[in-house]
Formats: structure tokens, sequence, C-alpha cells
């Protein structure tokens, strides 16, 4: 079945905004929605893992300080094992926030596991009307490329409540949050290993490794011919990170891209047998054949300086010396 089909199914085509937005899709246009301004309602849900109340509380004066009205999802709280609330729950949650017209902006607290659970069950139909920004990393990778490749739908790759108290966390993880969803997202510039840098452009797709490997066969597999795949991971061992990439590269998702950047690689453990080779030379070998740029150090990720950035949209990459820089366009 082909993504113009799957749109059509998703979102019908009973109504002129219906057939605006599959028609932005046919054209390679993701959906933008509107910036957020002081007065918005935005809300707090947990769709995969459970949250402590203090950090929940303490995001709720953090938005307010932006100016925002914060309605707190009445499952974001509740635990089931490791999970915020049931299933159900958990989509409830969702479900609700994506159905209300009134919320612009949906913050998952935290990351975790458990959304892939629920991701198929979501009625996204009300975004046709009231396209919203969802925002979250980790294991709302899920929610980004639904949203993405199902939807045709811009999102916001930056960090959640759970880290919003964090003190280890740089002012512009939360700067650049502020201005990707209230307008005026700055360039990125940043420093780190690159390979056969050069200047490119295209649309910007991609999250954690491990979801992006774990989504390949569903609605959701990403669409990386002509894009900036992004992709970053935590706790993961070295050989993982190999066979995760070459699953990639075997699905052809490592193929005619304009470029790959690596944002935070970290926690990575060896195994009793040395691997031998950094992270750098992993992805390197794997992806040596292909004539694209690969910048590594991005600067989002499970790492201190987590720096916001659209899912979706198109952008460029500028190298001056020894420097790349994110701008979208």
């Amino acid at each position: 079945m082909t993504k113009v089909v799957r749109l059509i199914l998703t979102l019908g085509t009973s109504n002129f905004s219906s057939l605006k937005v599959l028609f932005i899709y046919m054209s390679a246009e993701k959906l933008q929605p509107e910036y957020l301004k002081p007065g918005d309602e935005v809300a707090i849900i947990s769709p995969s893992f459970c949250i402590e109340e203090k950090k929940v509380a303490f995001a709720i004066n953090f938005l307010e300080d932006w100016g925002l009205k914060v309605r707190v999802g009445k499952n974001a709280m509740k635990s089931d094992g490791p999970f915020a609330g049931s299933d159900e729950e958990r989509l409830s949650d969702l479900q609700e926030m994506t159905n209300d017209p009134e919320i612009k902006a949906v913050f998952c607290s935290r990351g975790g596991y458990g959304i892939s659970k629920i991701i198929d069950k979501i009625d996204f139909s009300a975004l046709r009307n009231n396209p919203k920004w969802y925002v979250g990393f980790s294991d709302i990778t899920v929610l980004h490329m639904w949203l993405n490749e199902v939807c045709g739908i811009i999102s916001v790759h930056g960090d959640m409540p759970l880290n919003f108290s964090n003190p280890e966390k740089c002012e512009s993880t939360f700067s650049s949050l502020h201005q990707a969803l209230f307008g005026g997202l700055q360039p990125c510039e940043w420093e780190g290993s690159f390979f056969r840098s050069k200047n490119v452009a295209g649309e910007i797709t991609g999250g954690n490794l491990s979801l992006i490997y774990n989504l390949i066969g569903t609605r959701a597999e990403p669409v990386t011919k002509g894009k900036i795949l992004f992709i970053e991971d935590v706790g993961e061992q070295y050989y993982h990170i190999d066979r995760m990439m070459t699953s990639l590269k075997l699905a052809g998702k490592l193929e005619r891209l304009k470029a790959l950047v690596i944002g935070g690689m970290n926690k990575i453990e060896d195994t009793k047998i040395p691997w031998g080779k950094s992270i750098e030379e992993t992805i390197f070998g794997i992806v040596r054949e292909y004539n694209y740029p690969l910048f590594f150090g991005f600067p989002a990720g499970h790492v201190s300086d987590n720096r916001a950035f659209y899912i979706g949209k198109k952008a460029k990459i500028r190298i001056k010396e020894k420097k790349a820089t994110l701008i979208f366009v």
C-alpha cells in the first residue's frame, strides 16, 4: 500500500481540508502547525514510562513561565509496572489531547518505552483541521515518525518534562525548544568529526536509532531517500549499533541520503570481547560506499545540550572551516 493511499485512509477525503492535506503530502510538503503564543493551552501526557509527580509539577511552572496554560492528562502520573498507566489509559490521554482544538501543543512527559503499543490505535484525523505541535524524543521517535510518514505533519524533536528540572541540561536545550515552538529557531552551529563534508539541503527525518530500526516494516517506516537522516542512541552496545545500522542498510534506508547526522551516542558499552572500533569508525564503515557527508557530534539526543529541531521540515547544512551549521528554510 502506498503512503498516499495510507494517508487517504487515515485522514479521509470528505472535505476540502482533507484534500488540502493530501495535496500537501503529495507535493512532499509537510503541514506545519501554527507557532505558539502567550495564552495558548498546551498539554502534558505520558504515553510511555511513568513519571514522578514532582517532575510534572515543575514542568507546569516551567511552561507557565513561558506564558502558556497547561493541562495535564488525567492518567499522566499513573503507573502500571514501568508504564504510565495501562495501554488504554495512555491511549485515552493522547487521543483526548489530539482531538481537542484548544490544545496547541502536546508535550510527552518522558520516553522509556510504551508508545509503540498504542500508536496504531490513535485516530489522528482531528489534525487535518487543527494541526498541533508534538514534542519529545527517545521513545517519542515513534510518534514523530507516525506524524511524519502517515499524517504529513511537522513535529519537534526536543527535551521533555522529565528533564525540565535537570540542572545538567544546558540553557540552549530549553532556549531552542522555546524558539522552535514560538518561532524564530536560530541556526545550530557545532563542531565534530565530519566525513566527506559539503553543503547539503533536504528534509530532516529520524530520531532514536533503536526506534527507527524497530519501525522498519510498519506504516511509520521512514522514507529516507533524498533526506537528511538524524540518529542518536544511548545505553547500547557497540555491536548493537552496528547491527541496527546494518539492518537499515539492508532495508535500503541508508542509500541516497542527502546527509547522515549523528547526535549523542553516549553510554555505549563494550562486550567481553572488545569491539575495537569507535562509533565514528563503526558507522562510517557501514556507509563508506555512499558519497553523502556524515556529520558527527550534532547536539541532540540523550546529552546535556539537547537542541530542539523539526522533524519533517526542510533544512540546510552549511560548512565553514571546521564547523557545520543547521538552518531551517
